[in-house]
């Protein structure tokens, strides 16, 4: 048997919109990357991106409430990992984001997270209006 015929090669759940579920992505990113034998460094570029998409997600997008959803999609390859976030929002407009390194924004919270995103996934995509965004990772398995 070849390792990726051990391995999830794709699984979606949803969350209710509430900060304590952020743990349930936060197990589900272990155990792929622990299939995967993902390096730390690219795990912890997952870990923090991935979480920073739910968070904005649950905060930002469903307002904290409750009764939405995220919904966390995550799709792989042997060298290739993928998660979609999607929330049931209003949406937002991401090239509207203030940059976080701009010195007159430095004190503003708005965009920090789209920027961490932006530097530790290999790819950034967002659609549906800003509900939807496409975390894209380049890994080779250990």
């Amino acid at each position: 048997m070849t390792l990726t015929e051990e391995m999830i090669r794709e699984q979606k759940i949803s969350i209710p919109s509430s900060s304590g579920n952020v743990v349930i992505v936060e197990k589900l990113i272990n155990d792929i990357c622990s299939s995967y034998r993902v390096s730390e460094d690219h795990y912890g570029n997952i870990l923090v991106a991935v979480t920073e998409a739910v968070n904005n997600a649950i905060h930002h997008g469903n307002k904290a409430d409750p009764s939405k959803q995220v919904d966390v999609e995550f799709k792989a390859t042997d060298k290739h990992i993928s998660f979609v976030i999607h929330d049931q929002g209003t949406g937002f407009d991401p090239s509207a984001l203030p940059d976080p390194t701009n010195p007159e924004n430095i004190e503003k919270p708005s965009g920090r997270g789209v920027f961490l995103m932006k530097h530790l996934a290999d790819k950034v995509e967002f659609s549906d209006e800003g509900r939807t965004v496409l975390l894209d990772f380049n890994i080779i398995p250990n």
